[in-house]
């Protein structure tokens, strides 16, 4: 008898229109982002603190009551440089976790493996390391979003300075893979054309991971080049910069290495890091000495006991543009975000950062300057006599990357 009641009880609650909610008008469910970046090994000290800036936003939007009352959560998988692993992550977060965006990535090949597949699923992707112009670029679309500055923003950063030294003998050196050949051609495309009497004197490219560069130091030594530029990623600057101090080419040959300046690349190095290097970074904790990264930096450390990195801004943009694009949109809802942050400019710690509707590319300054010791920071050199380039002068114009796209 009581059976019948129960059963006559929600005949009638759906006669009267009470019905249980779909999944996603629960309240309880779940913000997912899955993020996909290399946590172990070399680049993981450039990966963990995106994730841990990102967690940072995300644990204040949480106390706060959640997102509409849904919790953010961070979801975190390993890519080790892994183009095939990197895609099984994202099908397992996209048919398994059923995530609502995708986010990460340091390797500009697992990041074009992943931009692919986000296209296909219809889901947006926040590349938040990986600098191939080709993400936001050539093979730019819909759903993929480029937080870092590219390979054309870097190069044009390292040409607008060096167009103006005394340098004309170059000698090219590098990683033999997608981001090492893309930043080594922007920069020298664009060297060439401000100083059409630069000379390309020789190449020099070596596996990623390469374990001993003293042959390739000694060749480029002997070909006596005026400046070096140095093409190297995330798994090889540590390594190629000790190398460097311990035979004495950073003292013999001026070379440029783009993040040679950056805490992420000097902290592991100490003391021991090679001074008077030039490099550029879209970011340092100690400049701009602004109130706005002042307090980033406070904020940071006291989360994680250490100074924020570049990666810690890519993290901070990826997830402003997250949170106030589902404000925006009113709604946790793949296209609404999209369109709510096509164009959206979030403050930051280097000042408003506008994501560029065509294309999807953050607009963040370059900082250049070169390795240097001081004495408020024995742990570790920092840039010194930066020079900052404002986007504007450093991004494709929408009509070039139309033109990339429609030359794919």
């Amino acid at each position: 008898m009581k059976i019948r009641w129960v059963w006559l009880g929600i005949a009638m609650l759906a006669l009267w229109g009470f019905t249980v909610p779909p999944q996603e008008a629960q309240a309880a469910k779940d913000i997912k982002i899955g993020f996909i970046d290399a946590y172990s090994g070399p680049a993981s000290v450039y990966s963990n603190d995106v994730a841990d800036a990102f967690q940072l936003q995300a644990d204040k939007v949480n106390a706060a009551g959640g997102l509409f009352g849904r919790k953010i959560v961070v979801l975190k998988k390993d890519s080790k440089f892994k183009v095939d692993l990197s895609l099984g992550h994202a099908k397992e977060y996209i048919m398994r976790e059923e995530v609502d965006v995708l986010a990460g990535t340091i390797s500009s090949s697992v990041s074009l493996a992943v931009s692919a597949l986000a296209e296909k699923e219809k889901i947006p992707f926040f590349v938040t390391f990986a600098k191939t112009e080709a993400i936001t670029g050539e093979q730019g679309h819909r759903y993929v979003f480029g937080l870092a500055e590219n390979t054309a923003m870097a190069g044009g950063a390292a040409a607008a300075v060096l167009a103006k030294r005394p340098y004309k003998k170059y000698w090219i050196a590098g990683d033999d893979y997608e981001y090492g050949h893309a930043i080594a051609k922007a920069i020298w495309d664009k060297l060439k054309a401000a100083k059409p009497d630069v000379e390309l004197m020789g190449e020099t490219w070596w596996k990623v991971g390469e374990p001993d560069f003293t042959p390739y130091i000694t060749a480029i030594r002997s070909a006596k080049p005026d400046m070096v530029l140095l093409a190297t990623g995330g798994r090889n600057n540590v390594p190629f910069l000790k190398a460097a101090r311990a035979t004495g080419f950073s003292e013999a040959v001026p070379f440029w290495l783009h993040t040679a300046t950056e805490l992420s690349t000097l902290r592991p190095l100490g003391a021991e890091a090679p001074e008077g290097v030039m490099g550029t970074s879209n970011y340092h904790f100690f400049y701009p000495e602004t109130p706005a990264n002042q307090a980033f930096v406070k904020e940071f450390r006291a989360a994680y006991n250490r100074y924020p990195a570049v990666g810690a801004l890519y993290g901070y943009l990826a997830a402003r543009y997250i949170i106030e694009g589902y404000q925006k949109a009113g709604a946790v809802d793949k296209e609404k975000l999209i369109d709510a942050v096509e164009g959206m400019t979030v403050e930051s710690p280097v000042g408003p950062v506008t994501l560029r509707a065509y294309d999807h590319q953050a607009m963040l300054p370059m900082f250049l300057g070169v390795t240097a010791k001081d004495p408020k920071y024995p742990d570790f050199l920092i840039a010194k006599d930066i020079v900052m380039i404002p986007a504007a002068d450093l991004v494709p114009s929408v009509e070039e990357v139309k033109a990339s796209r429609k030359a794919k």
